[in-house]
């Protein structure tokens, strides 16, 4: 670290271990958690208010989605390559670029008059603000000694998982009170703070000017190929019936193919854009694996909590955003014991611990009905906000303790990767079952209904009375019964739905048993790592 410099003639066992001028460093630090909150948190808080934002730019129903699949597209080319940037120009140029880039962007989003505008400019904002992302992860491990990077992990932990959960109850509430513009102006005044304090005080290492020489060109051409198809595919298969679509079919067909192709390209080149060696340690690779389900865990129950809110229940944007506050409180509340826990208990007995409560509290949601509320919710979400904090907390331990420096920036890409793709491998499988079951448990609906049961009759007969000044009262009453099984048929899917990610976090659970134990050597100094 530039602020922790060794006076000349200090014997070699200081310049080895370099004093920490920890003002610097946490205010530096702080500046980068704040850019990294806004960057994952404009991933989701349009959630809330798609609806306010179609209306404000004229958008289908269909060009609507692309609000939010704009922006993580391009985000998953820049994650990774965030790594070979940062050892190129040092984190603070690299971290003040983004976030410049960003902040201006966020402004042309909320300024734009037309759908195709936003759509241009929110793929934008997300590749120029991606790099805020992964970097923070890289400097909690190389820039802070060992004792203390558990703490700095818990901050990230707490960044990554509340971000996102709290972006639809802040979009909602933003929307209510001022309009949906104020969902990306917000982005301006933290901004300012950030590039004050990173530009100040972020001097945390110095960048390579000799890795320019020999830019993978190629390699990059093939990342960002596999990574935007794979993304797309993710984003928008479940919507077009996956391969009956000739625009999935094509893209899957150039993931599979630019994939592989990457990873040869990377392992062969002299000057890789991201360096693979990492998969070599076996607890990066399971944590890897662990950090895909929690994106799976978190953005999945973010995505179908407001879904069936608003799909069943009708609720507004403010009242979506106020159910979904309790997750939020749970994970803030959890953050602090997690770090206590985490210095005292094997990270692989957390990790288990985590996926498990995960589990319970998605489990318990597959009994949801059509009345289920606030209250009914509050517990269930209680119990996966304490679950998925716990697991973020002990997955990045087993990730990143084992790893040597010099591979942190590019493995915390990896691993920031990981939690993107696996967030959108679960929103595909879900919305392919939402999709699926919908449909299937309507057919058992109404072949288990017959028009002669005397109840069904009362009912149709109440329903026609209610309607009985309009045209057709019986049609009218038809169209309600029919819409009452679709409501029942739609929620019994979002049971199923709950209890699939259930499953998917207690199969993760014993995953976690593949880890190796391994703690950082807590002699070692901060490192910088160029």
């Amino acid at each position: 670290m530039t602020d922790a410099a060794v006076p000349a003639g200090a014997p070699a066992e200081a310049s080895a271990k370099p004093e920490i001028n920890w003002p610097v460093l946490l205010l530096g630090f702080a500046g980068m958690v704040i850019g990294q909150f806004m960057a994952i948190l404009d991933i989701q808080i349009v959630a809330a208010s798609l609806p306010q934002i179609q209306a404000g730019v004229g958008a289908s129903a269909d060009e609507i989605s692309w609000i939010q699949t704009a922006y993580l597209i391009p985000e998953v080319v820049m994650i990774p390559l965030s790594g070979y940037l940062s050892r190129l120009w040092g984190t603070q140029k690299l971290f003040l670029a983004s976030c410049v880039g960003f902040l201006i962007m966020s402004v042309a989003v909320g300024l734009s008059s037309s759908v195709e505008m936003m759509i241009f400019f929110r793929a934008l904002q997300g590749f120029l603000g991606g790099a805020m992302i992964p970097t923070v992860f890289a400097v909690a491990f190389t820039a802070f000694p060992p004792e203390k990077r558990v703490t700095a992990s818990v901050i990230m932990g707490l960044i990554v998982t509340l971000a996102p959960t709290v972006g639809p109850t802040l979009g909602g509430h933003l929307t209510e009170w001022l309009s949906w513009r104020w969902l990306f102006f917000i982005n301006i005044f933290p901004g300012v703070v950030v590039l004050f304090l990173v530009g100040r005080y972020a001097h945390f290492d110095k960048g390579d000017a000799s890795l320019a020489k020999g830019f993978d060109w190629w390699g990059l051409g093939l990342m960002a190929a596999f990574l935007m198809s794979l993304q797309f595919v993710l984003e928008e298969g479940a919507k077009n019936d996956w391969f009956a679509d000739d625009h999935i079919l094509l893209l899957s067909l150039v993931a599979a193919i630019c994939g592989p192709a990457f990873i040869w390209r990377s392992l062969v080149y002299y000057n890789p854009i991201v360096e693979l060696r990492a998969f070599a340690n076996r607890n990066f690779v399971v944590g890897v694996i662990m950090t895909f389900i929690v994106g799976a865990a978190l953005f999945g129950g973010t995505f179908l909590l407001p879904l069936f809110l608003g799909r069943v229940r009708d609720y507004s944007a403010a009242e979506v955003g106020t159910t979904m506050v309790v997750s939020g409180l749970a994970m803030f509340a959890t953050a602090p014991f997690a770090g206590r826990l985490v210095r005292a208990v094997d990270p692989r007995i957390l990790m288990f611990l985590g996926f498990i409560l995960c589990a319970w509290g998605m489990w318990d949601a597959r009994l949801v009905t059509d009345q289920w509320g606030f209250w009914e919710f509050a517990g269930v979400q209680a119990v996966r906000g304490c679950g998925v904090m716990i697991a973020m907390i002990a997955s990045q331990q087993v990730t990143m303790s084992t790893l040597p420096p010099h591979m942190v920036k590019n493995a915390s890409g990896l691993v920031n990767l990981s939690r993107n793709v696996g967030g959108a491998f679960g929103l595909a499988i879900l919305n392919t079952s939402l999709t699926q079951n919908s449909a299937l448990h309507m057919v058992e609906l109404t072949s288990a209904i017959s028009q002669s049961d005397a109840g069904v009759r009362n009912m149709i007969a109440g329903l026609a009375q209610r309607f009985s000044g309009s045209i057709d009262p019986q049609a009218s009453a038809m169209k309600a019964f029919y819409g009452m099984l679709q409501k029942q048929a739609t929620t019994l899917a979002f049971g199923d739905a709950f209890a699939l990610l259930a499953i998917a976090c207690a199969c993760a659970a014993f995953v976690t048993l593949l880890s190796k134990p391994g703690k950082a050597d807590p002699s070692a100094g901060p490192s910088e790592v160029h």
